[in-house]
């Protein structure tokens, strides 16, 4: 007999509420014109000055997360304050400056008081909203409309859909922007000097290596025993086997050393590195990302690799341990 496990009431609750937010977002996707935000991305990129955003309360908080984000991805934009500005920001606003005005009803008199202000900027205005007839878009000179079919608040009025809506929307411009732009990683490198992602975009082989005396080098013509001291003091769990001017030749590794000692016992150590060692590695430029290296190293999740040397123009300048590449932070 099977026994059917009875959902609670706030499940029940959850449930019913995902359902209604998967149901409005499909409402604005199926009823978003996309014809007018083409007509806003023409624009915007036709007019490469500043873009600002404004909005008052939750559509405010949105319009300056969307700043942000815009700004992190190569387009100047910058969020302006209603009230701020109506008392000394404008000094901001440059001539011929493109302004986003966020409302979901279009009736917020602190937009609209601000919009002759605008005006006399000479700038470009453009309401997001999402209702169709209202005060604030007739003081635009465009229209943009994010159809919202309820908001999840049990009395359709705490903006929570229709906040949602405008965060997404900000999202599908930065990302159109960004590609109509054909912002390079490099680009979008520069304003992301610090952080996580930072790391991953600035931070290339050369910066983590092991390098100079640090590296612990060897010839194929040694004796392991001889060897020993410098893969032992060196701590990077080889010896870079190098020919004349440094050129690659192998690597011996720890487990080198383990799979030698289970073949040859304590013969081990009068034999020559050349011997032991595991030929023609693989290795990696100093100009490589550090986290394209990290990616290339675990891609094998059978045979991951821990160590690479770093060869620049056919001569080893470094060794990358994917230790130090975890410890910096990547």
């Amino acid at each position: 007999m099977v026994l059917e496990i009875q959902k609670s009431s706030n499940e029940v609750l959850i449930d019913s509420l995902i359902d209604e937010a998967k149901n409005s977002l499909a409402y604005f996707f199926d009823h978003f014109d996309t014809a007018s935000m083409s007509g806003l991305m023409d624009h915007l990129l036709l007019h490469d000055s500043t873009l600002f955003l404004t909005g008052v309360g939750k559509s405010g908080i949105i319009a300056k997360k969307i700043a942000m984000t815009l700004s992190a991805s190569g387009t100047r934009a910058l969020f302006l304050s209603p009230m701020d500005a109506l008392h000394g920001d404008l000094g901001f606003v440059q001539e011929d400056a493109t302004v986003l005005l966020f409302s979901k009803s279009g009736e917020s008199d602190e937009l609209i008081s601000l919009c002759p202000a605008l005006r006399n900027k000479k700038a470009y205005l453009i309401a997001v909203v999402s209702n169709e007839k209202n005060r604030l878009s007739k003081a635009c000179d465009m229209q943009i409309v994010l159809p919202v079919l309820r908001e999840l608040c049990p009395f359709n009025m705490v903006p929570t859909t229709s906040t949602l809506v405008q965060l997404l929307f900000g999202e599908l411009l930065t990302g159109a922007l960004m590609r109509a732009k054909k912002v390079t990683l490099e680009e979008f490198a520069t304003n992301h000097p610090a952080g996580r992602i930072g790391k991953r975009l600035t931070f290339r082989v050369r910066d983590v290596m092991v390098q100079g005396d640090a590296i612990p080098f060897a010839h194929g013509s040694e004796v392991l025993i001889n060897a020993l001291s410098e893969f032992s003091s060196k701590k990077c769990g080889c010896l870079v086997i190098v020919g004349s001017e440094k050129k690659l030749v192998g690597i011996f590794t720890d487990g080198d050393l383990r799979r030698s000692l289970q073949k040859y016992g304590a013969q081990v150590l009068h034999k020559k590195l050349d011997e032991l060692m595991t030929a023609n590695p693989r290795s990696i430029d100093s100009k490589t990302l550090a986290w394209d290296a990290m990616k290339m190293m675990e891609a094998d999740q059978k045979r991951p690799v821990a160590i690479l040397p770093v060869v620049d123009e056919g001569k080893v300048v470094g060794l990358l341990k994917m230790h130090d590449i975890v410890q910096s932070g990547i």
